[in-house]
């Protein structure tokens, strides 16, 4: 006879047997839906800076359409957290910073973490949440990485957590060269390119409103962003710069101010008086407002300027949407050249040698013709190109998008190898 102890254990096994089924297709289920924590968001003064978080969200829900994303977000603008509700109303928001020691208090913080698969860095000027990066490895040995990012200055402590990273994706085959000099070499380390390449957000009805209220017609202008070859930050928000640095960078930035913009206006002069269509100068940063007139626009010619319209400070959603309608825009800043390509518009990047490595990525995705080292650049040579561009603009179009192509390439492997960790 059957004992009480038998007869548990074999039905046990038995219900067991029935539940497993059941059991096997929740997880089934449940790996269909990858859970991803994103850090991004560094600063709302500059639309390549906020332009980062919605190309990378774009980039994800794309590849990975079945994911739950969670942004944790490191700076606080009610207006950009509006235009990131707007356009992705599914994605929760987080904000919060770790402790000195890298602890996490904030509930809400912790419980994206303990759901995460893994922890992805946005694109940036460097592994700017570093500090965020180090808080996921201290409670968990899950995977994460950084998405687009340049990486140029290694210490001791970034060196050990890039190669505790499962992933190093730069944005310019530049930060490879680094790494590899500081000898980081566990993570899978590629070129992917910034994630503002993804932007596919627009903003049509206030760039349509400009443009009629401005009389800009479609392809019959170009924009201008103007910039000083190192940021007055101190202009902008409270920052630790003594004296001496104020100094030291407004000499700099007046130095080069006058020289490297007479070589943006005589492409602006050519522009209008061969085509006698309208030029846009407008900002990429908050502080080049004050600093459009005395250096792009007053210097010019009457007949020239006449032709000039000039735009106050915006979000990337409007500006995507204002250079999809430009003919061409020329910027000294780095990432207004890269939402122009995004939406269609050839772009010229007028490269002061200040800007960091990252401007290597326009060379690594083929628009070698498209940058202009500003030093080693004559104004004629911006126009000449420009008027170029003006005679056979369907070569232009080719051109862009073979370049766009090739980031798409790379932004799809990117996301391959990051599933492999989902």
């Amino acid at each position: 006879m059957m004992n009480r102890r038998t007869f548990l254990k074999q039905t046990g096994a038995f219900s067991a047997a029935l539940f497993l089924p059941a059991c096997l297709n929740k997880v089934k289920e449940e790996k269909k839906k990858p859970y991803l924590l994103v850090v991004s968001g560094w600063q709302d003064v500059n639309i390549g800076d906020i332009a980062h978080t919605p190309g990378l969200l774009h980039i994800l829900q794309t590849h990975l359409p079945e994911a739950t994303i969670t942004l944790w977000k490191r700076s606080k603008s009610e207006k950009v957290e509006a235009l990131l509700k707007k356009n992705f109303p599914e994605i929760e928001i987080l904000y919060g910073n770790p402790d000195k020691d890298f602890t996490i208090t904030d509930s809400k913080l912790l419980e994206a973490i303990n759901r995460a698969d893994v922890f992805i860095h946005g694109s940036g000027p460097s592994v700017v949440a570093a500090n965020c990066l180090e808080a996921w490895r201290k409670i968990t040995d899950k995977p994460f990485g950084t998405y687009g990012t340049t990486i140029q200055d290694i210490s001791p402590s970034l060196k050990n957590l890039l190669n505790d990273a499962s992933f190093v994706f730069t944005r310019e085959t530049a930060s490879i060269r680094k790494l590899r000099e500081a000898r980081v070499t566990k993570p899978e380390i590629r070129f992917v390119p910034d994630a503002t390449f993804a932007l596919n957000i627009q903003d049509e009805e206030n760039a349509r409103s400009f443009l009629m209220a401005n009389n800009l017609e479609d392809r019959k202008f170009i924009c201008v962003i103007p910039r000083l070859r190192k940021t007055p930050y101190w202009l902008i928000r409270r920052k630790s710069y003594t004296e001496e640095q104020i100094v030291e960078i407004t000499v700099l930035n007046d130095k080069w101010k006058e020289v490297d913009h007479a070589k943006a206006r005589e492409a602006i002069v050519r522009w209008v008086r061969e085509t006698g269509n309208k030029v846009l100068v407008c900002p990429e940063m908050t502080y080049q407002v004050d600093i459009m007139d005395e250096l792009l626009i007053d210097p010019l010619p009457d007949d020239v300027q006449k032709n000039v319209v000039k735009r106050g400070y915006w979000l990337p959603d409007e500006a995507a949407s204002l250079y999809s309608k430009a003919f061409c825009v020329l910027s000294f800043e780095c990432h207004s050249p890269i939402i122009s390509l995004r939406n269609g518009t050839p772009a010229f990047y007028l490269r002061q040698p200040e800007d960091t490595i990252k401007g290597q990525m326009y060379y690594d995705l083929g628009f070698n013709n498209w940058v202009f080292e500003i030093n080693d650049t004559t104004g004629k040579q911006i126009a000449d190109r420009l008027m170029e561009v003006y005679s056979d603009y369907d070569s232009a179009q080719a051109y862009r998008k073979q370049g766009m192509d090739n980031a798409s390439k790379l932004f799809d492997m990117g996301i391959k190898i990051v599933s492999q960790f989902l």
